[in-house]
Parts: C-alpha cells; sequence; structure tokens
C-alpha cells in the first residue's frame, strides 16, 4: 500500500516549553502516584512539581505559541461530539493541532490534576500543618475525607490517562502519523486536507 503521506512537508507545531511540560508531567505524576505510601518526601514534592506544571500550563495556555493557546483547541460540546462520532465512520477530520477530542481531555486532565494537588495539599496541611495551604479553611476538613477525595482525583486522573494514551495510539493509526514523536520533535506533517486554524 502507498503511504499517503510519504514527501510531505513537515510544519512546527509544538514548541519547546510544552514539549517540557508534557513529559516531566508525565515523570512526575506517576512518581507521585507510585510513592503516596512509602516515600512521603518524594511524593510530596512531586505533588508539589506537578501543582507548578500545571499552573504554567494554565498561563502558557492564555499567552504561548499558537497552539499552546487554549483559544486553539477548547470546542464547544457539540463540536467535540460531531467529531467523536464521526470516528467510527473513519471520517474524523486531523488537526495540526489538538483534535476537539484531545482539547477536551487536555482540559479535563488539568482540572482532574488541579484537584489532586490541591486537595493532596490540603491533606498535607491537616495532617502534617505544614505546605502552602496549612491553616486555611480547607485544611480544617476532615483528614478521611480529604485523603479520599485526593485519592478519588489521583485515581481519576490515571484513568484519564489510559484513555488519552487510547485515543493517542487510535489516531495515530487512523491518520498513519506518529503523534509521540510529534510531541518529541516539536513537528507534524503538514497535508492539504488538515484542520489548522494557524492558517
Amino acid at each position: 500500500m502507498n503511504n499517503p503521506i510519504a514527501n510531505n512537508p513537515t510544519v512546527k507545531v509544538w514548541d519547546p516549553l510544552v514539549r517540557i511540560f508534557h513529559w516531566s508531567l508525565v515523570f512526575f505524576f506517576f512518581l507521585a502516584y507510585f510513592t503516596e505510601d512509602d516515600f512521603e518526601t518524594i511524593h510530596t514534592w512531586s505533588g508539589y512539581t506537578v501543582a507548578a506544571l500545571i499552573g504554567f500550563r494554565i498561563v502558557w495556555g492564555l499567552i504561548g505559541t499558537h497552539h499552546a493557546r487554549f483559544g486553539d483547541f477548547v470546542a464547544m460540546p457539540s463540536t467535540i461530539w460531531r467529531y467523536v462520532v464521526a470516528i467510527p465512520a473513519g471520517k474524523a477530520k486531523r488537526y495540526i493541532g489538538h483534535n476537539p477530542a484531545g482539547g477536551a481531555m487536555v482540559i479535563a486532565l488539568i482540572l482532574s490534576l488541579a484537584g489532586t494537588t490541591i486537595f493532596g495539599m490540603a491533606l498535607y496541611g491537616a495532617d502534617e500543618q505544614a505546605g502552602p495551604l496549612a491553616g486555611t479553611w480547607i485544611a480544617t476538613f476532615d483528614e478521611h475525607t480529604l485523603k479520599e477525595i485526593h485519592e478519588f482525583f489521583a485515581n481519576f486522573t490515571l484513568a484519564l490517562v489510559g484513555l488519552h494514551v487510547a485515543g493517542v495510539i487510535f489516531s495515530s493509526f487512523h491518520h498513519r502519523e506518529n503523534l509521540p514523536r510529534s510531541m518529541v520533535t516539536g513537528r507534524k506533517e503538514s497535508r492539504a486536507d488538515d484542520v489548522d486554524t494557524s492558517r
């Protein structure tokens, strides 16, 4: 079978800060997740790093490069739905930046990670009287309740990560491209029928 994307030019999509953010977030989220019970110091500082990364991504989503901005990939629910229902029919369009479903996943991950870190810091404040939320109203909640909420968001984030990876694999096969590689190199192949909001 001929490769329909052979010899197509590439375009820069993901800036270095987006790529560093992405892979750093992967590393520190899983480091925090797997050190929860036995390595509290590592877990705590990994959580702080995740919180800082999420804070950076929110700012960069407002002032960053074109495809990094929320305005490029945050879509209306109807647009997301049309994209999702087009997938089984093989008619989902290829986007240079995040597709509508991918954009929704970015927002879901940011919100879930924000919940994970906020309630994690609240739990730390309630349990150890330490951290940035120690002494605040949220740290006065019952420790068991804070722990349950923190763990819910952490596990929900893990489920979202699984869906994200599945979506990346499916989209890579569907559009015959290597999406993980594009998050390393920052470049994607350009095709005539792409949806590219920077044009």
